[in-house]
């Protein structure tokens, strides 16, 4: 499961590649929210999937989908269309794996299966710096592209940073085991409630093409069906620094993508990168001994 859910996640720049050109970012993923809604609930009557009884669980599922579709997305988005180089975004939001690690430790936060023991070990912080290592060599050549960075589209990457961060600690916090299918339609109608209204001011037109039906399709059936549901169930089963160490390997997978669909060069240094990310993200995921 982790490995199908970093080769969906690592699609969602190639889908803005191919999507962006003809939308506006918040538009676009608007039409994403509702279309998404709209297949999980043909989904939930299908298999008659349980809603969660909790009021609170709803509220809590609410917030999760603001700041990780709403939020996440939404920065992302921006700052992508507003000319922001892939490689910069995704260093920008490569942080999340420190940032959660950081946040835990000074919580002073504990493993729940060993009160003495620290969430975040001393081999996971190894791991960590590896892998954020891995992923500065990965991007280092996007620095040299000519994409503007402005303080909108650099504030954007930094939202969507700390959006994804939290929501994932919220949900791991707050957010009891539920039926994922149900979880989804609940945060994607909060996130597009949200979201709506900034779209309506945008005054770009869609432009209707394949381009832009094809980015939209896999936006809704793999990004938001698969790869959102995933997270979300990988959020539910283990701890936040071990999920979010897996996003490290999303910026070098998107590099072999975009080498493989768009022909772009990749150096030693990236080959490096790779290696060095694949070591940490092992260093974090893997089970401590047992004594």
């Amino acid at each position: 499961m982790p490995a199908v859910f970093v080769l969906i996640w690592s699609t969602g720049f190639i889908v803005a590649k191919f999507g962006l050109p003809f939308a506006p970012p918040l538009t676009f993923l608007s039409i994403r929210y509702l279309l998404s809604i709209v297949c999980f609930l043909v989904w939930i009557g299908l298999t008659r999937a349980v809603w969660p009884s909790d009021k609170k669980q709803w509220l809590h599922l609410g917030v999760t989908g603001i700041l990780m579709h709403g939020g996440y997305l939404g920065g992302v988005w921006i700052a992508v269309k507003g000319g922001m180089g892939s490689g910069l975004a995704a260093l920008i939001v490569g942080f999340q794996p420190v940032l959660t690690a950081l946040w835990l430790s000074g919580l002073g936060a504990k493993a729940s299966d060993n009160p003495n023991q620290p969430v975040v070990s001393k081999r996971q912080w190894i791991g960590l710096l590896l892998g954020l290592a891995g992923l500065l060599l990965v991007v280092a050549r996007k620095f040299g592209t000519t994409n503007e960075v402005t303080l909108l589209t650099f504030a954007a990457a930094v939202f969507a940073l700390f959006s994804i961060t939290v929501g994932t600690l919220y949900q791991k916090q707050h957010v009891i085991p539920t039926d994922v299918r149900t979880a989804n339609v609940i945060q994607l109608a909060a996130a597009f409630v949200v979201t709506l209204p900034f779209a309506m001011m945008e005054a770009e037109a869609i432009t209707w093409n394949t381009s832009f039906i094809g980015a939209m399709a896999w936006a809704v059936l793999a990004l938001t069906l698969g790869g959102s549901s995933l997270m979300f169930m990988l959020i539910q089963r283990g701890a936040a620094t071990t999920v979010t160490s897996l996003l490290y390997l999303v910026p070098p997978t998107t590099a072999i993508m975009a080498w493989l669909l768009f022909d772009e060069a990749i150096t030693v240094v990236t080959l490096i990168g790779i290696a060095l990310t694949a070591i940490g993200v092992s260093l974090v995921v893997r089970p401590a001994r047992q004594n």
